[in-house]
């Protein structure tokens, strides 16, 4: 059964050509022109509207983020396609994400891999994004809260690595937990100031070598206190 109404299935449509025309008009600077088909198909399948608060469902398939609260966005479409197109995700992959916010981005990756394990550090994001992905049918994923910072390493290495906020520097536990010949996709930078998305290649020997893709806005990669 589809998850979405006819309303919102045009809307999601006419998200999905925003997100193309975004594309080409970046293009240079992404070193692409139009993103994979299987990225394109997940962000269209994903229903945008189940995951922005009620008061805000009629803005769901503007090409933009939107607050979700607790000082928390939903990323704008064209950066979770990019970000998504940028991991290479395969259907055997087994990929981490860091923030999970409220399950966007999760859902996206879902529909893509075999496995997502995301952190998120706000119990009562990772609560209500986990009971809301369970509802629309997604089973291949584990959220925990805890500090993204630190990784999930029980489950490394993993494929791919996603970040959706702004560290301000590349985390040593994520490239850590990162497979070799894989990439991390993180915005780097300090808050309300310049991030770049910077792509992190891992190579088979260990080395890795980052590449800025586009300047971004992300929220601030939050921290949990440091234990004792």
């Amino acid at each position: 059964m589809s998850l979405f109404h006819r309303d919102s299935e045009s809307s999601c449509q006419g998200m999905i050509q925003e997100i193309a025309r975004d594309v080409t008009r970046s293009g240079e600077r992404i070193h692409r022109h139009a993103l994979g088909p299987s990225i394109m198909d997940a962000m269209s399948r994903v229903p945008r509207h189940q995951f922005v608060p009620a008061d805000l469902v009629n803005s769901a398939y503007v090409n933009a983020p939107l607050p979700i609260g607790r000082g928390q966005t939903i990323s704008q479409p064209f950066i979770v396609a990019l970000m998504t197109d940028l991991l290479c995700p395969e259907p055997d992959h087994t990929v981490l994400e860091v923030g999970t916010g409220c399950g966007y981005q999760t859902a996206v990756l879902a529909t893509l891999v075999r496995q997502v394990y995301s952190l998120e550090l706000i119990p009562d994001l990772a609560d209500s994004a986990r009971e809301r992905l369970l509802r629309l049918g997604f089973n291949n994923l584990q959220i925990r809260c805890g500090d993204g910072y630190r990784g999930w390493p029980e489950h490394a290495p993993y494929d791919g690595i996603i970040v959706t906020a702004a560290a301000t520097h590349v985390p040593g536990p994520l490239v850590e937990q990162l497979k070799p010949g894989r990439c991390m996709v993180i915005p780097v930078g300090k808050p309300h100031r310049s991030q770049q998305l910077i792509v992190v290649r891992k190579s088979k020997n260990g080395q890795c070598r980052s590449e800025s893709v586009l300047d971004v806005a992300f929220v601030p990669l939050r921290r949990s206190l440091p234990e004792h």
